[in-house]
């Protein structure tokens, strides 16, 4: 598209909804889609899947259904494209998306390399597009308010956090079929990193992981379970853990709390099983502020508080809180750099926990 095409069609645009293809409709996809449909600025140009998979659902929101990303692109020319397919994908697709001129919504993570996510947001800032990674924790409320108080507690923190799915049925295959070029640690220790990584504000330094094949279903080289640690230069460290799988563990399977000098806070989610579920992955009923303070007989000289968000969106309306943010970023301008070099950063941190499960060596960050 040439560069006097592409003004004209912006200036087109300006009174009139933003068009948006959507490349793959699986759990994300199909509830970006539907956040699309229900935000007023956003019309859907088409629905591409690699097989007719994703046609029936094309057909009841009565938009074209394609095979072929590449032929998509070109017949719909939409003005921004949203990529949920798996990560093998994501560099084709993008650098597609961008070099047409198109906004871009990935999910994360953005790529399966640093080099291919640096030369991602390399492109978007040489054509001056937006490009937003999926990290839907950040616009969660109950998340946003853990990370706000967690950076009241002093320095060093130490962050512990997991996420294990029991996984059965279309789920663990879902599981398996991400698993064919990454792991657990890799595909969500992405959104964990990131969230210890604004705690501190801190450089992190070092990583080790473990991990172990849990499952003759995968390829001898992949693992499904896996936990990193991570030093940060300020001395805070953390811990993340994911495992999926019919034989993973639904105890203690939700934990996020954060420990500093002046107590702890802990996201309280009253799930005690369904660790599937996709709301149980985001949810909280509410976060709990332990004071360490002590009087001079050595008592706590202050309650625990237990903190309810009232704003507390399902899964389905934090993908819309997640797309309003990105029609946001394209209409009003909004400079990403920051974001943008995040998801390059916690990308950096997880492959390097993946080195080491498989090397067993520590890595200098």
């Amino acid at each position: 598209m040439s560069a006097e095409t592409s003004s004209s069609t912006e200036e087109e645009h300006t009174i009139t909804d933003l068009s948006i293809l959507v490349a793959g409709v699986g759990n994300m996809g199909r509830s970006h889609t539907l956040a699309y449909r229900e935000i007023d600025g956003f019309e859907v140009a088409g629905i591409v899947t690699r097989t007719d998979s994703g046609k029936p659902f094309a057909d009841e929101l009565g938009v074209p259904h394609f095979t072929d990303y590449s032929a998509a692109l070109a017949e719909t020319r939409p003005q921004a494209v949203s990529i949920n397919t798996y990560t093998g994908s994501h560099f084709d697709y993008v650098t597609q998306a961008l070099q047409a001129d198109c906004h871009v919504f990935v999910e994360k993570p953005l790529a399966e390399t640093v080099e291919q996510a640096e030369a991602i947001v390399a492109l978007a800032t040489e054509r001056r597009r937006k490009l937003v990674v999926g990290y839907i924790l950040r616009h969660h409320p109950s998340w946003t308010r853990f990370v706000e108080i967690a950076r009241t507690l002093g320095k060093p923190l130490v962050m512990r956090m997991n996420l294990n799915q029991q996984s059965a049925g279309e789920n663990w295959q879902h599981h398996q079929n991400i698993m064919e070029s990454q792991s657990p640690i890799v595909d969500c220790g992405v959104h964990y990193v990131d969230v210890m990584c604004q705690m501190t504000r801190s450089r992190p330094r070092r990583v080790h992981a473990i991990g172990a094949r849990l499952s003759d279903a995968l390829a001898p080289d992949m693992y499904n379970y896996g936990h990193l640690q991570l030093t940060f230069e300020d001395g805070s460290v953390g811990w993340y853990e994911a495992g999926w799988g019919p034989m993973v563990s639904e105890v203690a399977f939700f934990v996020k709390d954060v420990v500093g000098p002046k107590g702890c806070v802990s996201i309280v989610s009253g799930a005690t099983g369904d660790s599937d579920a996709i709301d149980s992955h985001t949810q909280a009923n509410c976060l709990q502020l332990h004071h360490a303070s002590l009087d001079d007989d050595g008592n706590p000289t202050l309650p625990d508080e237990f903190i309810d968000i009232a704003d507390e969106p399902d899964h389905l309306a934090l993908c819309h809180r997640e797309q309003a943010w990105l029609l946001d970023a394209i209409r009003n301008d909004l400079d990403l750099t920051e974001h943008m070099q995040d998801a390059v950063d916690s990308l950096r941190i997880v492959l390097a926990a993946d080195e080491s499960v498989r090397t067993g060596q520590v890595i200098e960050l």
